[in-house]
C-alpha cells in the first residue's frame, strides 16, 4: 500500500500529484467555506436520496392502499425534499463561485510575482503569448480543477452513496447486478484520460499562438501599416485560430466519448435490473413499492456516476494548465537575494566602476572578451564603438541582468555580487534610449524613481528635465494617462519624462543611453544642462552613438568587439588616429573640426 501511495504522489508529473497539491494548498485557507459548501452539497445529495425513497411509500401509499392522507403527506414531504434541495443548490453555487473567483485571483498575484522574479535571461525565452496563457489560462484552469475536484467529491459522490444507500436498503442483490458496468467503463476512461492529456497540451501552444500574434500586431502596429504585412499576419492568426478549432474538436469529441459509453453500459445496468426486479415482483410476490423506489435510485444515480466517471477526463485536460503553471511558480528565481550579502545599498557610495578582464555571452554569441574599464569616479565615461561592440552589454552587467561568464565587476573596490541585486539596482538611474512608459499617470511615471516622492519633489524633476511646460498642456496635466507602453506621448515627451524619472532617483551611479537623442536642438541644450547638473558628483556612464554628445566627457573608451581598445579625452584620441578618429569621421563631413 506503502508502494501505491508513492507511486501515485511522488510523480511531479502526475495528476494525482498536481491535485494533492493544488488542494493542499488552497483547502488551508478556504477550509471553513469549503465545508459550508459540503454541507450544502450533502444537503443537495441527502434530499436527492430522499426523493427516490418516498417512491416506495407513493407507490405502495397512493396506488395500491389508494391512502387519501398519504397523499396529502406525501405531496407535501416533496415539495419540502425540492424546496431544500433547491436552496442549498444555490448555497452550493454562491460559495464554490466566491472560492473559485478567489483563486484565479490570487492564483494569477501568485504568476505574476513568480515571473517578475526571473532575471532578463527569461523573458528572451519566454514569449509574451506563453506568459500571458500562463497568466489567464491557467490561473483559470487551477480554479475550474477545484471546482470539479469539490462538486465530485461532496455533491456527485455523496449522491451516489446516498442513492446506493437506498439501493441496497431495498434490495442488495439487485444493487449488486447494477454494479457489473464500473470495471468496463473504468478500462475505456483510462485509455480516453492519456490522450486527452497529449491533446490539452498541444491547445495550449496553439492558444499561446494566437495571443503572441495579437499582441506583436498590437505593439508594432506602425511597422504592420508602413510595410503592409496585415494581410500576412491575417494569415498566420487564420492557421493559428484554426488549428486551435481543430484541436478543440478532437478534445470535445474524446470528452464526449464517455457519453456513448456510460448510456450503453447504464442501459445494460437498467435493463438487468428490471429484468430481475419485474421478476421478482411478478413471480416472488415482491414489494412494488421497494422495486420502483429501486428503480429511482438507479436512474437518479446515473447523471452523478456518469460525472464521476468523466471527472478523470475533464481533470487531465485542465492538469495540463496547472502543471504549466507549477513551473513558472517553481522555477527558481535567478534574482534572489544573497543572504550572504556585505554591501546594504542604503551604504552604497559613489565609486570607481572596475570591469576587470570581463567575458560574456548570449547563448553562443560573444559579447565580452575579456573587457578591462576603468569609469572614475565622479567623471563622466563615454562607451563608443561600432555596433555590437559590447557596449549595451556592459549596462546590462552593471545593472544584474546577467552575470558575467568571468573576471569581475567592481563599484568602489567591492565586487557587485557582494551586494543583493535591488540593493545594486537602487543605487543606479538608467534613461536609455527605447524608453519605456507605464500606462499610468505622468505623475506615477516620474515618481517610480522615487516612489516616496512628494508632489514638490516630482514637479521639480519635471522642471529640470524641461518636460513641466508640456505635462501641464496635456488635458489633466500630471493626473493624464500616458497609455500603453507612453503611446499618447511623443518620442521626444516619453524621454523626458524618462529622464525626470532618473533624476528624481538620484542615484550615485547614472547610466544614459543617449539619452537626449528623441530631442529637439532646443530641448537637447537644456537637457545636457540639466543631466550636467546630476552628473556632479556621480559615477556615469554614457552610451554614445552620436559623437558630437560625448565631447566634453572625462573620459572616452572605444570598445571592439568586447573589448577597450582605446581610452582618453576626444582631443587625444582624435590625435591619435585610431578607431574614434575613423568613427568621427564617418559621421561629420570635416574631420578637422573635431580637434
Amino acid at each position: 500500500m506503502k508502494r501505491i501511495w508513492s507511486r501515485l504522489f511522488a510523480d511531479p508529473e502526475g495528476t494525482p500529484y498536481l491535485v494533492r497539491r493544488l488542494v493542499l494548498e488552497n483547502a488551508r485557507d478556504y477550509v471553513w467555506r469549503y465545508i459550508l459548501a459540503f454541507v450544502f452539497m450533502g444537503l443537495v445529495a441527502a434530499s436527492t436520496a430522499a426523493s427516490a425513497w418516498i417512491m416506495k411509500d407513493v407507490i405502495n401509499e397512493v396506488f395500491l392502499e389508494r391512502d387519501a392522507t398519504m397523499v396529502m403527506v406525501i405531496a407535501g414531504f416533496v415539495m419540502f425534499i425540492f424546496a431544500v434541495k433547491g436552496l442549498a443548490t444555490y448555497g452550493q453555487l454562491v460559495v464554490l463561485g466566491e472560492i473559485g473567483n478567489a483563486i484565479v485571483a490570487r492564483t494569477q498575484s501568485r504568476l505574476f510575482e513568480a515571473i517578475t522574479r526571473q532575471d532578463v535571461a527569461f523573458f528572451e525565452t519566454a514569449g509574451i503569448g506563453d506568459l500571458g496563457t500562463r497568466l489567464s489560462h491557467n490561473a483559470t484552469a487551477a480554479r475550474v480543477a477545484l471546482d470539479l475536484i469539490v462538486t465530485a467529491l461532496g455533491r456527485d459522490l455523496l449522491t451516489v452513496i446516498a442513492l446506493v444507500a437506498v439501493m441496497i436498503a431495498q434490495d442488495p442483490l439487485m444493487s449488486l447486478i447494477a454494479l457489473v458496468i464500473m470495471p468496463p467503463a473504468i478500462i475505456i476512461i483510462a485509455g480516453l484520460v492519456r490522450r486527452v492529456r497529449r491533446v490539452a497540451k498541444s491547445q495550449f501552444v496553439s492558444l499561446t499562438r494566437i495571443l503572441s500574434i495579437a499582441q506583436e500586431t498590437i505593439a508594432g502596429i506602425r511597422v504592420v501599416k508602413a510595410f503592409a504585412v496585415e494581410e500576412r499576419l491575417r494569415s498566420d492568426m487564420d492557421a493559428a485560430v484554426e488549428d486551435v478549432r481543430l484541436r478543440a474538436n478532437k478534445m470535445t469529441r474524446l470528452s464526449a466519448r464517455t457519453s456513448p459509453v456510460m448510456e450503453t453500459l447504464g442501459g445494460v445496468a437498467i435493463a438487468l435490473v428490471i429484468l430481475y426486479g419485474g421478476f421478482s415482483v411478478i413471480e416472488r410476490g415482491s414489494d412494488p413499492g421497494a422495486f420502483f423506489a429501486f428503480i429511482t435510485a438507479l436512474l437518479l444515480a446515473y447523471d452523478p456516476a456518469r460525472r464521476l466517471a468523466r471527472l478523470h477526463v475533464n481533470l487531465s485536460a485542465h492538469m495540463v494548465g496547472v502543471r504549466l503553471m507549477y513551473e513558472v511558480l517553481d522555477r527558481a528565481s535567478a534574482e534572489a537575494a544573497d543572504e550572504d550579502a556585505r554591501l546594504p545599498g542604503a551604504a552604497f557610495q559613489p565609486g570607481d566602476v572596475r570591469f576587470e578582464n570581463v567575458a560574456f555571452q548570449y547563448r553562443e554569441a560573444p559579447a565580452l572578451a575579456g573587457l578591462d574599464l576603468t569609469a572614475r569616479a565622479g567623471e563622466v565615461t563615454a562607451l563608443v564603438g561600432p555596433s555590437g561592440a559590447g557596449k549595451s552589454t556592459v549596462f546590462s552587467l552593471l545593472e544584474r541582468f546577467y552575470e558575467p561568464v568571468s573576471g569581475r565587476i567592481t563599484v568602489g573596490g567591492r565586487d557587485i555580487r557582494d551586494t543583493t541585486i535591488p540593493d545594486m539596482r537602487a543605487a543606479i538611474a538608467l534613461v536609455s534610449q527605447d524608453t519605456f512608459l507605464f500606462d499610468m499617470s505622468v505623475r506615477d511615471n516620474i515618481a517610480m524613481g522615487r516612489p516616496a516622492a512628494s508632489e514638490d519633489e516630482i514637479v521639480q524633476a519635471a522642471r529640470e528635465a524641461n518636460a513641466h511646460d508640456f505635462v501641464m498642456e496635456l488635458d489633466e496635466g500630471y493626473d493624464t494617462r500616458v497609455g500603453e507602453g507612453g503611446g499618447r506621448l511623443s518620442g521626444g515627451q516619453r524621454q523626458r519624462v524618462a529622464i525626470a524619472r532618473a533624476i528624481l532617483r538620484d542615484a550615485p551611479i547614472l547610466l544614459l543611453d543617449e539619452a537626449t537623442s528623441a530631442l529637439d536642438s532646443e530641448s537637447e541644450a537644456k537637457i545636457q544642462e540639466a543631466l550636467s547638473r546630476l552628473m556632479k558628483g556621480r559615477t556615469t556612464l554614457v552610451i554614445a552613438h552620436r559623437l558630437s554628445t560625448v565631447r566634453e566627457a572625462d573620459q572616452i573608451v572605444v570598445m571592439d568587439r568586447g573589448r577597450a581598445i582605446e581610452s582618453g579625452t576626444h582631443r587625444e584620441l582624435f590625435a591619435r588616429g585610431g578607431l574614434y578618429k575613423r568613427l568621427c569621421d564617418l559621421q561629420f563631413s570635416e574631420g578637422g573640426s573635431n580637434d
